[in-house]
């Protein structure tokens, strides 16, 4: 079976396109409560690692306790992989997840 060596680079261009959108499009670090680490160090963590103030990391963690989790960042996913390589590292359990789309 020969295929069009043309079509698939049409193919791989159009994979390649639709790659980079995936990957440029912004995303969100999201914290989640693990029943582990302490308010402190979570906080300590998100004036490290996220550059929070400390008020919106307090409130961050809150939120991470009373919901489960909370999204700290948005950003492109090149820029969330290392802040999530060192939340792991950490200890800490975070995703790097799509932004939900509200529809009203």
């Amino acid at each position: 079976m020969n295929l069009d060596p043309t079509l698939n680079l049409e193919l791989e261009v159009e994979f390649q396109q639709e790659l980079e959108q995936l990957v440029q499009a912004p995303k969100t670090l999201v914290i989640h409560n693990d029943e582990y680490n302490t308010f402190d160090f979570v906080i300590e963590s998100l004036i490290e690692v996220c550059r929070h103030e400390p008020l919106q990391a307090e409130q961050c963690t809150f939120i991470i306790h009373y919901s489960g989790k909370c999204a700290v960042k948005t950003d492109a996913f090149s820029r969330l992989q290392p802040i999530w390589v060192e939340m792991i590292n950490r200890g800490l359990t975070a995703t790097i997840e799509d932004i939900p789309i509200i529809k009203c």
